[in-house]
């Protein structure tokens, strides 16, 4: 509530800006103060503010929080560094809805009092006067609290002149009195900020192991003839408990709908397809129907929702692709043309990224009927949440104007909050800022192309300190799009050192199937797999490669494993990046106090890994073990949770890491064993 100043003598009051007590810099929040900040439920998230006065007078601040019920919460923050005039605090929270926040800052009348008598009394100044100001400050806090006879005693001996000032002193600093006191504190000029809002949403929204994989591949066998028989919702299933036993829990497939003819891409994105060739599965759209069709040789759309039952049945939450563009044949080219962009001479405009073409597919043009196509979209959308899809993986969303999705996010989100939206947005940072901002759950990252130790440590701040109030990452390791030069040429230690990172630094990883077989032959001038997938059926013996030792599928497990039985690795907000002397050796951990942990006992990671796959480095790291929830000094056992192995650390520490053996140590801190 801000109060209203006399703005000079003699004249009436006037509004002020600034409160009694000035309160500035209220984090977290989104830039320009748009959009509402962003938590899921389990997310500790810190609270900042700058609070201050006048002149040296004691104060005081908490934050308060009015959850969705309307019930109001309140806890204490607590200043930093002296000097800075920051004040901060965490708060966890546990259910979803829209928290409204504010900080409320005070003057803290009997710490200030206290602090002028600590000085004076034993100065012996004006002793009489400041007696009997920590008097009346007493006899207003039992009039407060009748029942509390500690108060009415220390007024009473406060005010008894036959002790000496020393001894009615020693009573006005008695712990059990400021203990009651500071439960209760004697506050004047309370000020309030503004009010700011936390959208909570579900844990999913966050928090998850991704796989991704083509139902079509799945079961999918080849004919003498050179024909394909392509596979089935029923055979994909197959591979669901597999994907499951992995530790993952959302398993995301491509566009299930009709595939166009028109300009169908053959192998490796060329322009000759055969009539054995699948097409891509964004070019959506043939006389078998649209965006709510299912392509006929995966099945109808019964065995698609049978598809989402078995999934769940196993633990996995099913995320489908929505790709909003279309294949020539797509009903909508001829039923509404004005969905697209015409050329002079007549024909629509297909796709481009130069130097990539995709003329198999229309862009969609939201300029010519804004309104009919918006309204369209959102009856897909909302068609196949009826059918049980509840995450959407969407495909370039940075192609469509960004209030539309503002729009459509909302709209959803209204009557089914529970709908998590994913943007596929490799793009300028602009955009995928803005993305999160107007609603968009989770995004793909640049974490793609970060690979060398600084980038990396940048990265990494970015994420989790800079932009973690709205925009949640999802650190995907690759992709069927995606296969960076230091996959192609890392071997197994790139794609153990990648998940080892995805899987520590993100409360949101994944991957795209093959990822665990070392499929890393690009097609030559190109970032993405040889053979890509997205143009033509790959059916893979995964049991077979895993007995004959040539899968990273077990390495995969025991990420997964290892992120489940830690909750320091679920937050996003608790990465702290520490230093090593080795320019490729990167160190950052994860740290949650246990008053957040149902055990209520801490949890900290310490990641140390090789980014170098190439070799065997050798370092000192330096660790500030405040950020774990340690003194500076201090000796602690750590347990490397892939070789089982355990060491005495300290602040400065001795690793060795051969990326041909181990290229990471992933560190669980053991708060109970001393050495």
């Amino acid at each position: 509530m801000v109060t209203r100043e006399q703005s000079r003598v003699g004249q009436s009051p006037a509004r002020t800006i600034t409160g009694r007590i000035p309160i500035a810099g209220l984090r977290p929040r989104t830039p320009d103060d748009a959009f509402d900040t962003k938590a899921f439920v389990g997310e500790v998230v810190p609270f900042e503010a700058t609070v201050f006065r006048e002149g040296h007078d004691v104060i005081d601040a908490a934050i308060v929080v009015t959850e969705p019920t309307g019930a109001v919460r309140r806890q204490r923050m607590t200043a930093g560094i002296p000097g800075t005039d920051l004040w901060s605090t965490e708060w966890l929270f546990e259910a979803e809805g829209t928290y409204t926040w504010q900080v409320e800052a005070w003057t803290d009348d009997w710490a200030t009092w206290l602090h002028t008598a600590e000085i004076k009394i034993p100065a012996g100044q004006d002793i009489d006067n400041v007696l009997a100001s920590g008097r009346l400050l007493l006899e207003r806090a039992s009039k407060r609290d009748s029942s509390n006879a500690l108060l009415a005693d220390a007024a009473r001996a406060l005010g008894n002149a036959a002790l000496s000032p020393q001894a009615r002193l020693k009573v006005a600093t008695d712990s059990r009195l400021n203990a009651a006191i500071f439960a209760r504190p004697l506050a004047s000029l309370i000020t309030q900020s503004a009010k700011k809002h936390v959208r909570v949403e579900r844990s999913r929204a966050a928090v998850g192991n991704w796989y991704e994989f083509f139902p079509r591949s799945e079961g999918a066998k080849k004919r003498d003839d050179g024909s394909w028989q392509s596979g089935t919702f029923r055979t994909a299933a197959k591979r669901l408990p597999a994907i499951a036993r992995m530790g993952f829990d959302v398993v995301y497939i491509p566009p299930v709908h009709p595939i166009g003819r028109t300009f169908r891409k053959g192998p490796n994105n060329t322009l000759d397809a055969g009539p054995n060739d699948p097409g891509s599965p964004y070019a959506i759209g043939s006389a078998d129907g649209g965006h709510d069709a299912v392509h006929p040789e995966l099945g109808t759309l019964a065995d698609f929702e049978w598809f989402v039952g078995a999934a769940k049945n196993v633990g996995l939450e099913l995320a489908l692709d929505l790709a909003l563009q279309c294949s020539p044949d797509h009903p909508w080219v001829t039923e509404h043309p004005e969905w697209f962009t015409a050329l002079p001479d007549g024909t629509i405009a297909y796709a481009e990224n130069p130097p990539k073409k995709y003329q198999d597919i229309y862009p969609l043009n939201f300029d010519n009927d804004y309104e009919g196509l918006s309204r369209e979209i959102l009856r897909i959308v909302r068609f196949w949440i009826d059918r049980g899809v509840t995450i959407f993986r969407v495909d370039n969303p940075h192609t469509k104007p960004v209030h539309f999705w503002e729009w459509l996010l909302e709209d959803i989100r209204s009557d089914h909050p529970e709908v998590v939206f994913l943007a596929e947005a490799f793009t300028k940072p602009a955009m995928m800022q803005a993305l999160a901002q107007v609603g968009f759950q989770q995004s793909y990252t640049y974490f793609t192309w970060r690979n060398e130790k600084w980038e990396l440590e940048e990265y990494l701040h970015e994420i989790s300190k800079v932009t973690s109030p709205w925009f949640r990452p999802n650190f995907f390791v690759n992709t069927h799009d995606i296969l960076t030069p230091y996959l192609q040429y890392g071997g197994v230690p790139a794609y153990k050192i990648r998940a080892a990172i995805a899987a520590t630094a993100s409360p949101t990883w994944g991957v795209y199937s093959g990822y665990e077989l070392i499929e890393n032959v690009a097609r030559p001038g190109s970032e993405e797999n040889i053979d890509n997938e997205k143009y033509e059926f790959k059916p893979r013996d995964w049991a077979g490669e895993e007995a004959a030792g040539a899968s990273i599928a077990p390495y995969l497990t025991q990420l997964n494993r290892i992120r489940g039985a830690h909750p320091a690795l679920r937050q996003l907000r608790n990465l702290t990046v520490h230093s090593s002397d080795d320019d490729a050796i990167l160190v950052y951990s994860k740290y949650l106090d246990g008053r957040h942990i149902r055990s209520g006992r801490s949890d900290a990671i310490i990641v140390v890994v090789n980014t170098d796959p190439h070799s065997a480095r050798d370092t000192t790291v330096h660790l500030d073990l405040r950020a774990i929830g340690l003194e500076p000094g201090s000796r602690f056992t750590v347990r490397d949770l892939i070789t089982q192995q355990s060491w005495t650390w300290t602040d400065d520490d001795y690793v060795r890491l051969d990326s041909f053996v181990e290229p990471a140590h992933i560190l669980s801190v053991d708060y109970n064993r001393a050495p």
